[in-house]
This record gives C-alpha cells, structure tokens and sequence, in this order.
C-alpha cells in the first residue's frame, strides 16, 4: 500500500529528475500518458506545459488515485491500471513515465511493449533509479537476510543484479532497433536532506521499504526499522548542514521515427508556397 504523505515527505527532490526529464521533451503531443503517475501532481504539470493536450495519468494505486481526484479537469484525467498490462485506445504522443517503470519485475522486458503504443514522430520518455548499489538498498538486503528476518521475509526481497544491470548504453540498446532515436543519460543527485537521525529511513520508507513492511506486523515493523535505521545512520551520518544522500538515476529520451512516406508529405507541406 501506497503512502502519499510519507512519498511526498521529500517532494522537491521526488520531483526534480522529472522536470530534468521533461525540459529534454520537444514538440507538441496532444495525446500524452503519465505511467505510475502517483498523486497526480505531475500529470497536472504536463496538462499545464501543453493545455490543448489530452493527458492521462495511470497508477495502480487507488491510494494514489484518491489524491489525484483533485486535479481532474476536461484535459487530465486518470484511470487505475497495471502497467504491464494497460493499452491506451490510441497510439500517444508523449508516453512518459517517472520513477515507477522499476517496480515493474523483468522490465527491460515490458519497454518494446510500451513503446509500441508510441505513435510515428512521438516521444517515449522516462526516468527510473539507478541506486540499487548503494547503501540504502544494500544494507535493506542485508539486514533482510539475517536469520530473524529470513524466513518471515523469504523470497521477498527483488532481483537488484538485475535492476543494476541497466544503464543508458543498455536502454538504448533495447529501444534503437525498435526505430527510435535515443538520447539517454544517468545523474547522481547530491540531496542534502534534513540534519537528522533516520533522515534516510524516512526516505525509504515511502518507497523501497513498502513492499517489506507490509509484510510484517507492526510491532515487527518497528524492530525492523529500528535495526535497518541503525546501519542507514551509519552509513549516512547526519552533518551539520544535513544529511548527504547521492541517488543516481537513468533518464531516456526516445524520439519515434516516422514512415517515410509521413516525412516526404510533411516536407512537401512545408515547401508548398504561401498565397
């Protein structure tokens, strides 16, 4: 289960790989999908960027879902949908998605798919977490692993190797022979969080912690996290000006070719004279 809050606890740096994502997006869609839209504050950026676009948020969160109500309108819109398995009725111009196609298992596998609802001459753009090396996620295995965690949390814990094994070179590598041209690159983002204790666990836990909390009770979830709590506090030491948290990530910027024929008519319309 989603937690809004406890997500957008850390909104401005949440939000940040998104507009570096966007600012990297051209043209003028006027049909664009938002994967794994959250609470719907992004899509309500979008539908602001292009105002005549029809823009679509999608999540399978219906916590999630409840917050986005609020920014309805007659151009935004969402539906409740897995990713792996939604369509839309239309090929899109923009399909875009922040920091939620790697919740999705094998998803180098579901990118083709996706990128076959792209329409000629549309864009297909995301961003995930390339993070999963680093401490935050190595001492969450780590500490999963110990014997009075094992067996409660057996068969849990995902496939980080493969999460890690997919950079820039390797989403370019899957979405090129497809027709698109591709303009990938990764970030490490210095957040200063607050100068605190925990100020990590707070972090992790309205993302990678979910799925292993909801599977304890609450007074596990408490010893859990007080012992996860202890090696994240030592790994990331509280400073006087805050609390450094690097966090890589892969953004794609995926520009679909379009048919020939489509290119020589779009030239000629350009060349025709004006009267």
């Amino acid at each position: 289960m989603w937690n809004p809050q406890q997500y957008l606890q850390f909104q401005i740096e949440r939000d940040r790989p998104f507009f570096d994502l966007l600012a990297q997006v051209q043209g003028d869609p006027q049909q664009i999908a938002d994967l794994g839209c959250g609470t719907g504050h992004l899509s309500a950026a979008l539908s602001r960027r292009w105002p005549k676009a029809q823009v679509t948020g999608v999540d399978s969160s219906p916590e999630m879902l409840e917050q986005a109500e609020q920014f309805v309108s007659s151009h935004l819109g969402f539906v409740r949908a897995d990713l792996r398995t939604w369509q839309p009725e239309r090929p899109v111009d923009l399909l875009l998605s922040n920091a939620a196609l790697q919740w999705v298992d094998n998803h180098a596998e579901l990118i083709p798919r996706l990128a076959g609802w792209v329409a000629p001459g549309g864009t297909f753009a995301f961003q995930v977490p390339g993070n999963f090396d680093a401490p935050s996620h190595t001492l969450l295995a780590e500490v999963s692993a110990r014997p009075h965690w094992k067996l409660l949390l057996s068969g849990q814990q995902r496939d980080k190797a493969a999460l890690s094994a997919y950079g820039p070179a390797e989403y370019t590598a899957v979405l090129a022979p497809l027709g698109y041209r591709v303009n990938a690159w990764e970030t490490t983002y210095l957040h200063l969080l607050p100068a605190q204790e925990n100020a990590v666990l707070d972090w992790v836990k309205g993302t990678a912690l979910r799925p292993v909390l909801a599977q304890l009770s609450a007074a596990q979830s408490a010893e859990f996290l007080q012992e996860y709590g202890e090696e994240l506090n030592k790994a990331y030491p509280a400073k006087s000006y805050g609390t450094p948290f690097e966090f890589r990530r892969i953004f794609v910027v995926a520009q679909r070719d379009e048919p020939a024929a489509l290119k020589v008519a779009a030239t000629q319309q350009l060349r025709r004279p004006k009267c």
